[in-house]
């Protein structure tokens, strides 16, 4: 046994103060002794408290960070350097990826279609990717290669990007091609189907290198079959990739189209956005709220044009009156599924929460640090809503101006 035995006695008459009537013990000489410090809960709550709050709140987050402590504490370690990316030099075998990638960037179902490929290719297969633009998020969601289709990304043409794909099956020969079971993506896939003549395995919820399942009959049965070469994925079935990042290697395949014996039904058509004033809010992309921290409604509704959101507000102010019913977010209103969602002078109560539980970022504006809706933001910003509007709209008209 290596570690040595205490005396309390000895530690006792060492920590003793000289000269005193009556016995006195140094305690910071005995924690020096045993190596550990002791603590102090006022000195601590002191250092954490918010200033500038009516109420007493104290910071968590820099809890056991204390000044008294410092001498002690250990040096903080290293940043770690990033990852190095997965290279596979010569996979054994392809599985050829169509993400929708609607905007230009990989929303949740895209990042899921790349965690089936990466569970179909296994160590020894590499993803490829075919897709409009490149993206700096094809790597860590998991893409070995990428190659860039000739289609213009904005024009709405289902026939053609269905004859690069089977153009890109007959020069890189994949084992399989996935597509997310969308509006955009089922469509695609079922047109490759008919191009190339192959079954398709449609809306599988899992994915496996062994096999492919799906309910059938009402969810009562569940069907499964070995993996096919078209398979269409669910959506929040499979999970997303988490590993290393790949290396997303760009590389030039021929899709070169030939379609002069068939010309396609649709000859011109391009995509329109919709309003965002007036689109629902089940269905709006990006969402501003407000709620009771939010007095001006005048300037909130010149910051959601500004920022070309949907208008959306809190329970309070629809009650109120202040906004429409249709503009309620929560579980007592409409449940979003918005890429973003701006919450403006919102505390967050649970029902509202419950209505923003799917959107991929949130951004909160709040005075109180220890909100629920801080919490649950990637980004939150602790002041009062009513000077931060102002500021957005400043910041906005500066880079539209410097804007040539």
């Amino acid at each position: 046994m290596t570690r040595p035995r205490r005396d309390p006695r000895a530690e006792r008459a060492a920590a003793r103060t000289a000269g005193a009537e009556r016995p006195r013990y140094d305690l910071g000489a005995k924690a020096s002794a045993s190596r550990r410090p002791r603590r102090d809960p006022r000195t601590e709550a002191a250092s954490q408290r918010v200033p500038g709050a009516a109420r007493l709140r104290l910071d968590r987050s820099q809890f056991g960070v204390v000044p008294v402590l410092a001498a002690h504490a250990p040096e903080r370690p290293a940043e770690k350097a990033p990852p190095k990316p997965v290279i596979v030099e010569n996979p054994d075998f392809l599985v050829l990826v169509a993400p929708d990638m609607a905007g230009g960037r990989l929303g949740e179902h895209d990042r899921q279609l790349f965690g089936a490929a990466r569970e179909l290719a296994g160590k020894t297969g590499a993803t490829f990717a075919l897709v409009g633009a490149a993206s700096p998020d094809l790597g860590p969601a998991g893409a070995d290669r990428i190659a860039i289709a000739a289609r213009d990304p904005d024009a709405y043409d289902p026939d053609g990007r269905a004859a690069e794909i089977v153009a890109a099956m007959r020069a890189l020969d994949p084992r399989h091609v996935l597509f997310a079971e969308s509006a955009d993506g089922g469509d695609l896939a079922r047109r490759v189907a008919v191009l190339t003549g192959e079954p398709l395995f449609a809306d599988a919820e899992q994915v496996s290198a062994s096999a492919l399942g799906r309910p059938a009959r009402c969810r009562k049965v569940e069907q499964r079959s070995a993996p096919t070469r078209l398979v269409t994925v669910a959506a929040d079935c499979v999970a997303s990739y988490a590993g290393a990042p790949r290396e997303a290697r760009l590389e030039t395949v021929e899709l070169s189209t030939d379609r002069t014996g068939a010309a396609g039904a649709i000859v011109s058509a391009r995509l329109i956005p919709a309003d965002p004033a007036t689109v629902p809010l089940a269905l709006a992309d990006f969402v501003v709220s407000a709620g009771n921290g939010v007095t001006d409604l005048d300037l909130f509704a010149r910051v959601v044009a500004a920022l070309g959101a949907t208008p959306g507000a809190s329970r309070v102010l629809c009650d109120a009156g202040l906004m429409p019913r249709d503009r309620q977010v929560g579980a007592s209103g409409t449940v979003l599924g918005a890429t973003c969602y701006f919450a403006l002078g919102i505390a967050g109560a649970p029902q509202h929460l419950q209505g923003v539980a799917d959107c991929e970022h949130i951004v909160a504006v709040n005075t109180d640090l220890h909100a629920a809706m801080i919490a649950r933001a990637g980004l939150g910003i602790i002041q009062d809503a009513q000077l931060v509007m102002p500021a957005i709209l400043k910041e906005l008209e500066r880079e539209r101006g410097d804007r040539p």
